[in-house]
């Protein structure tokens, strides 16, 4: 059956048909699948619009478990390209460490609110998609072996068809440090060895590695996937920003205002021009712009590749109590308002 007019010539290539009747199917990939279009000519089709097309992640955390699950599989089918996966190990029963994105510093709304493992839900989730991305938003990569890192990692990326970004981060907290053994001081350095470590061995063959923290003899992981693991670098400060550009395939904005986020931009990209960064360097933001066609427009200007969006304030101590139907609902209506006529 034939949307929005008549079936892609017979005279076009394989992966051009593709690409025309996900344009046909714009929001529904289920339906382009049921069109005889494999999975395979899916992504690659997909792939060949990631070039002009602005991306959207959608984000949910610290929700019932049993909703990931179909809330990816929703998003999936409503044109979102990625899913973002929050991170947390644990929560201390006692600190005086702040939430540097909180007004107040408050972190109270963490407390008994569930994640599941990163690397386990997005593999969880890979599992029940076909073209959806996985980004944790952010790792604590530090305060990790980035060995045991790099393997899960490649892992994920392996079994999901390379479906897998590696967001990382340096959690603020010190806690975090203590509760897994790892020396608070010189973070940023030891965050440095670790992007090192993680990128090194998750490309395959023998890896040898020998800093000022981790002393690694020459070995090697397997699987590995077919494409290198995007690290994507999160944070605001300048040593972030500087590592994001030096170090990462891309960089990952916590939220802001927009005057804020213009000058992180402008900072980000005076020093991509100092490293000479990848031309198809990842820029992730949170910004009410997100929310508009127009906006959307306008951020595509400043150079942003990803724009996350959520519908729920998780900064909150109450235990979320929206419905899986309303969840979808809401990322439903902004994938027909927004994603259908910014890449339609």
């Amino acid at each position: 059956m034939a949307v929005g007019g008549a079936l892609p010539p017979a005279s076009l290539g394989t992966t051009e048909v593709a690409r025309v009747r996900l344009r046909l199917f714009p929001l529904v990939p289920a339906m382009a699948r049921s069109a005889g279009i494999s999975p395979g000519l899916v992504r690659r089709a997909r792939r060949a619009r990631k070039a002009t097309d602005m991306r959207f992640t959608y984000a949910e955390t610290m929700t019932d478990p049993s909703y990931y699950l179909p809330l990816a599989k929703a998003a999936e089918d409503a044109g979102y390209t990625s899913m973002a996966v929050a991170d947390s190990v644990a929560y201390p029963k006692e600190s005086d460490a702040k939430y540097p994105y909180t007004p107040d510093g408050s972190r109270e709304f963490l407390e008994d609110k569930p994640f599941i493992e990163a690397f386990v839900l997005s593999a969880a989730m890979a599992a029940v998609t076909t073209t959806l991305r996985f980004t944790p938003f952010v790792l604590k990569l530090p305060i990790r072996p980035p060995v045991l890192v790099a393997k899960q990692a490649a892992s994920v990326a392996a079994l999901s068809g390379n479906r897998f970004g590696l967001g990382v981060g340096i959690s603020p907290w010190p806690d975090d440090f203590d509760m897994m053994g790892v020396p608070f001081d010189k973070r940023g350095a030891r965050m440095d060895e670790c992007i090192d470590i993680v990128r090194g061995l998750s490309a395959g063959g023998y890896f040898e590695y020998h800093g000022e923290f981790y002393d690694i003899a020459p070995i090697k992981i397997s699987p590995v996937p077919t494409e290198p693991v995007p690290i994507l670098v999160g944070g605001h400060s300048k040593p972030a920003l500087r590592r994001a550009a030096q170090r990462g395939d891309g960089w990952m904005h916590a939220g802001g205002d927009g005057a804020e986020l213009d000058r992180l931009l402008a900072e980000l990209g005076t020093l991509r021009a100092e490293y000479g960064t990848r031309k198809d360097f990842e820029v992730h933001v949170i910004s009410l712009d997100g929310f508009t066609v127009d906006g959307v427009k306008r951020l595509e200007d400043k150079g942003v590749t990803d724009v996350i969006v959520g519908f729920r304030l998780p900064y909150t101590t109450e235990q979320d109590t929206e419905p899986l139907a309303t969840k979808i609902a809401h990322l439903s209506r902004f994938a027909e308002k927004v994603i259908a006529r910014v890449n339609g």
